[in-house]
């Protein structure tokens, strides 16, 4: 099943800290992709490794609070070896802030202490990157997250993290119900959408792909993405001129659909015409300056 339900958290880690993950979901992973060696490199209070050495798979415990930094420190030099399965449990953005008030000392490197959502996306794409080099070919990375609805504005870390990863190497998106959550007793009167009450396990499967082969596959990945958007901008905005328009019109009704997008490119005029031009299938020119939907 893609859906795992454990309202108990079992004898495994402490139940005092915060955000554990149940035992049983770690568990049932392990039934399920039987790795000899695991390595959790946001170990916590230790709930993974312990049910690891249970069920006798090697298992190594990396965290920022034992002086291990997973977004500049490498998971592979640390261990000594790959991984089967290189699997994390981020804190979810700054809903629980970790260092500072579960363990230690405030920590710049806490991503429960990113400045933004953006900075946490970064980060986080760097660790799920360090814990691809983790592993080797054939083997499983992958992270357990959440989303979080705050101040009306709902960030879905979980669909971030996909896109920022390699499509070819997602093998599954697992369904993990959320138990015992503090947002359960809280009342909110203006609330019409039903709580958070899910996580997501995300797992990719490693492909042979060298690691400057697979920055280049990003990168075009992260292009199309890019220039697929644009397209898809110029397009609704023809649509909203009744399909034909000049492109005066055209550059006004885009800088006033996507400011943001321009204020990211001062030389955004050129990339609406290099649009225009570069997608026959979508736009036709009809006379001097004149552009249509295809």
């Amino acid at each position: 099943m893609s859906i795992l339900s454990y309202p108990e958290r079992g004898q495994w880690g402490k139940s005092s800290w915060r955000g554990n993950c149940s035992g049983h979901v770690y568990k049932e992973l392990f039934e399920r992709l039987k790795p000899k060696v695991f390595v959790d490199p946001m170990v916590g209070s230790g709930t993974s490794v312990e049910v690891a050495k249970e069920m006798n798979i090697e298992a190594h415990g990396l965290d920022l609070h034992s002086g291990f930094n997973a977004i500049s420190d490498s998971i592979l030099l640390a261990v000594g070896k790959h991984a089967d399965l290189c699997l994390s449990h981020p804190p979810y953005g700054g809903m629980i802030v970790y260092s500072g008030n579960v363990w230690g000392q405030a920590n710049p490197n806490d991503l429960s202490r990113c400045q933004s959502d953006e900075d946490f996306h970064e980060k986080m794409q760097l660790v799920l990157l360090n814990q691809r080099e983790a592993t080797k070919a054939g083997g499983y990375y992958g992270t357990i997250i959440g989303d979080w609805r705050r101040k009306g504005i709902y960030t879905s870390y979980q669909a971030e993290m996909i896109a920022r990863m390699p499509k070819d190497e997602l093998a599954g998106v697992l369904i993990k119900a959320q138990h015992n959550c503090t947002s359960g007793s809280k009342e909110y009167g203006s609330m019409k959408l039903p709580f958070i009450l899910h996580e997501y396990i995300l797992l990719w499967k490693k492909k042979a792909s060298p690691t400057l082969v697979l920055l280049r596959n990003l990168a075009q990945q992260q292009y199309s993405r890019l220039t697929g958007t644009w397209k898809n901008v110029v397009k609704i905005v023809m649509m909203q001129l009744g399909g034909a328009s000049e492109l005066s019109a055209i550059y006004k009704a885009v800088a006033d659909a996507a400011p943001e997008k321009l204020a990211d490119n001062p030389h955004w005029k050129a990339k609406v015409r290099q649009t225009l031009n570069q997608n026959a299938d979508m736009f036709k020119p009809v006379s001097t300056g004149v552009w249509t939907v295809a």
